[in-house]
């Protein structure tokens, strides 16, 4: 389909809510999403907008045609939307681990059941718990469940293998009932096994009342071995939700989210609270486009993450508004059972976990980033501010440095990634100006200068950046401009504007379009660095040409002293002051006696 087909498609679609899928002329969905009103969203990928993110530019360009799904309220979208990404994992949609990295717990239908991993839900006879963290730390969660309750973990069958065998050392060591034994009941067995059932569903605190009544009721009895059964049991299950992380998660009442976007990589961290108390931590790196929102991620990782589960707690803590927090909580609550509270913490203790949460997610990140990792990232994230195709790989950055209207100079720096390359640094003093000091023709100067030397096949000034940075705003942007569209060269011009700190706060087109820095901290750090970087540069040049003009300017009309024995003082003394205040035989030392004696009596004329 053409984009007016597109167009008009979307035009024509019903305001209700619903999810829509794009898809590529292949026929494959790569991106679902959901809306209020399906008409409005849908239409407005089609439509010619500034305001258009770069991931969805390149998106809209891929979509051949579209397909939707009309619902019934927004909740049921979201959970559609969320079922659909799962099936179809498109590339323009954020995306957790697969499948393959959640298992379920199978629990089998016979007269003793036993627990075992799947990798998905089948419709079968099968009761079927989860999904869960990783298979390792899910086995683990397993194996302590079986601990707490004393159940087989050997590879006995039930009923065929009671008695025939001695029990296994696993017995001996008190970490199986021995159900192997011929006094150990099927009743028994499976009245484990729903224990463990209880456990898996996160009901771990209507177990512990119902086992500490029976353990109540066994000590009345004057059944103390078997209420101090019942009560070891108790403490190990007890101690269930502060050793493995799966379990915590199902023990847990409230969860808080903490979500980082770091140089390369992201990451989110779920901290599970149980009674105020931590009892566990999950974290997962993932990828987002550079454009993404903090709360589009959010909710999109938080309806991938919940949605799928049956145990849930009755509190979720979100570091941001993701504006699906009332849908998400009607959902959840729905399947929970229980009313689950889906809000964003302002002040207070709840803020302070949110926070917790946040170093845990960006600690997490910024371990796992490598340096290449964040200089590609922030090199991309200032490509796309500055609308480039690809990353800059080389920026060259100029300024002016002056008194008054003589010793005019200036800088040219140069970077290669984020890095200064020192090697190409160029200095460059105002030959054409007379008169007056002009930054504006005098940046047109220096950029006329270095692009003809480059068209002239000089490799001192090849290759050409990717992007040139001019100390300045708008008019100095716009004059170095001029003398790029003269030599017709189509590299990018930004001025770079401080602010009242003297910090470079902005880049600015020649049109006068300001790009801020500030909200991203690394490019707001390496423009920064290019510019102080040119500055110094700059200034460092000056106040050597500087110096060594006020030390011409002093020996000028002294018998005996032409250019070569002014250079030999200048490098030897350094300023007019030192030479000033030498003695004959301090200079005698430099140039011939007589040649110091009229040096030393320029200076000191009252003197014999």
């Amino acid at each position: 389909m053409t984009k007016e087909e597109l167009r008009q498609k979307a035009n024509d679609l019903p305001l209700v809510p619903g999810v829509y899928l794009m898809m590529d002329k292949t026929g494959k969905v790569i991106y679902v999403g959901k809306a209020k009103k399906l008409k409005n969203r849908v239409s407005q990928y089609f439509q010619e907008s500034a305001s258009h993110t770069a991931k969805t530019r390149q998106m809209v360009a891929q979509v051949d045609h579209f397909d939707t799904i009309f619902v019934s309220s927004e909740f049921e979208a979201l959970v559609l939307e969320n079922s659909l990404i799962k099936r179809h994992s498109p590339k323009y949609n954020i995306l957790l681990k697969d499948d393959k990295g959640y298992p379920f717990v199978r629990l089998s239908r016979e007269s003793y059941p036993r627990f075992t991993l799947a990798n998905r839900y089948a419709n079968d006879s099968a009761r079927y718990f989860g999904p869960f963290g990783g298979r390792y730390e899910t086995r683990q969660a397993l194996d302590a469940v079986f601990a707490a309750l004393r159940l087989p973990t050997c590879n006995r069958r039930f009923p065929r293998d009671i008695g025939a065998e001695r029990p296994c050392l696993n017995f001996h060591m008190g970490r199986c009932d021995g159900f192997c034994r011929p006094e150990m009941t099927a009743e028994e067995y499976n009245r484990r096994i729903d224990q463990a059932c209880q456990l898996l569903e996160g009901k771990s605190r209507q177990l512990l009342r119902e086992m500490t009544a029976e353990m109540e009721a066994e000590a009345e009895a004057l059944r103390f071995e078997q209420a101090a059964a019942i009560r070891d049991r108790i403490n190990a299950i007890g101690a269930l939700s502060k050793k493995q992380t799966v379990i915590a998660g199902l023990c847990a009442d409230t969860d808080i989210w903490g979500l980082y976007r770091g140089a390369g990589k992201c990451c989110y961290a779920v901290l599970h609270m149980e009674n105020g108390n931590l009892t566990g931590r999950e974290t997962e790196l993932f990828s987002a486009p550079i454009e993404e929102e903090e709360a589009e991620m959010l909710s999109a990782l938080t309806a991938q993450y919940y949605l799928p589960r049956a145990v849930l707690p009755h509190e979720i803590l979100l570091p941001v508004d993701t504006g699906e927090c009332e849908n998400l909580s009607e959902v959840l609550t729905r399947r929970a059972g229980h009313k689950v509270w889906v809000h964003v913490p302002q002040r207070g203790e709840k803020a302070d976990l949110r926070d917790m949460a946040q170093r845990n997610a960006a600690e997490e990140a910024e371990r796992a980033t490598t340096a290449e990792e964040r200089v590609a990232h922030t090199l991309s994230l200032l490509g796309s501010m500055l609308g480039l195709a690809q990353p800059p790989r080389r920026m060259e950055s100029f300024d002016i440095s002056n008194t008054g209207k003589s010793d005019i100079v200036a800088s040219m720096v140069v970077y290669s990634g984020v890095r200064p390359l020192r090697s190409a640094y160029r200095r460059f003093r105002i030959k054409e100006l007379q008169g007056h000091p002009d930054d504006y023709a005098s940046m047109q100067e220096v950029l006329r200068r270095r692009l003809q030397r480059a068209a002239d096949g000089d490799e001192k000034f090849l290759p050409l950046p990717d992007v040139f940075l001019i100390d300045g705003g708008e008019t100095h942007a716009a004059a170095a401009q001029q003398v790029a569209d003269q030599f017709g060269v189509t590299v990018p011009v930004f001025g770079m504007v401080k602010d009242d700190r003297h910090r470079t706060r902005a880049l600015v087109t020649p049109q006068g379009r300001e790009i801020g820095l500030t909200a991203n901290p690394a490019v707001f750090s390496l423009i920064g660095q290019i510019q102080e970087e040119t500055h110094r540069f700059a200034i460092t040049y000056h106040h050597e040409s500087h110096t060594r003009s006020t030390l011409r300017s002093a020996l000028d009309d002294i018998p005996g002293v032409g250019p070569k024995r002014k250079e030999a003082l200048r490098r030897a003394l350094g300023s007019v002051k030192a030479i000033r205040e030498a003695d004959v035989e301090t200079l005698a030392a430099i140039v011939p006696r007589p040649t110091a004696e009229a040096v030393y009596r320029h200076f000191h004329p009252a003197q014999p």
